[in-house]
């Protein structure tokens, strides 16, 4: 019986490694092919994509991510940042941090979004972030757009952070930096549920700022309808 029991137990275990190989090889071939403008510009000394997080909310700012990959080192599981779970977005942050060439943020504020509107202050924080890189990209891949006043030959890629290694990371660094950022605001001002909604206009904020009115990091340009 205990023989047999073992043995039972072995063949699940071996059934359970078997699929847990077959998927980190599907892995594998799905990273892989989120890299092709990575090989497509392969030839390039650095590579970076950029990303941002933080168009849509009512409150808080909006953040850039600036990230150079290693040509020779594979992170799986990269993705579009808004298709992982908050926990697979800090484990990837983590080793995004601890293995990228070079990591750039950009941070432009609510005020500074009223001032020049939400798509001028995207571009702002996307300069910043790659400013604040520590090696300067030859070569950059955007999601989607083209940023102004940017001397370094661009390739905008729709859905790019679904599409890119690069703009994915990029796109994972400037939403955990943002909800981080948005959680320690729930502390500071407490009613609207930053820390749940990271400033987006769900029921619980819209009733917070109906209830209270706009807390010092709400976006005047955006709120207009919900208070005078």
């Amino acid at each position: 019986m205990t023989i047999w029991g073992s043995s039972n137990m072995d063949k699940r275990e071996e059934e359970k490694r078997r699929k847990a190989q077959e998927r980190l090889e599907k892995e594998m071939l799905r990273t892989q092919a989120m890299r092709v403008y990575e090989e497509q510009y392969k030839e390039s000394r650095a590579v970076c994509g950029i990303d941002e997080a933080g168009r849509g909310p009512l409150a808080g700012p909006v953040v850039a991510g600036a990230v150079i990959l290693p040509k020779d080192d594979m992170i799986l599981y990269l993705n579009d940042s808004k298709k992982l779970s908050p926990k697979k977005r800090e484990e990837l942050y983590d080793e995004i941090m601890g293995r990228a060439v070079s990591v750039g943020v950009g941070i432009v504020s609510h005020e500074r979004i009223d001032e020049i509107n939400i798509l001028q202050a995207t571009y702002e924080a996307m300069r910043q972030a790659i400013g604040n890189l520590s090696v300067e990209p030859d070569i950059l891949l955007n999601d989607a757009v083209t940023i102004p006043g940017i001397d370094i030959p661009q390739v905008p890629i729709v859905k790019g952070d679904a599409r890119s290694v690069s703009i994915a990371a990029a796109s994972i660094i400037a939403k955990v930096t943002r909800d981080r950022l948005m959680t320690a605001y729930e502390e500071e001002f407490p009613g609207y549920d930053f820390a749940s909604n990271k400033g987006y206009g769900t029921k619980s904020h819209i009733t917070g700022l109906k209830e209270l009115g706009a807390s010092p990091i709400h976006r005047r340009t955006f709120i207009g309808k919900f208070v005078q």
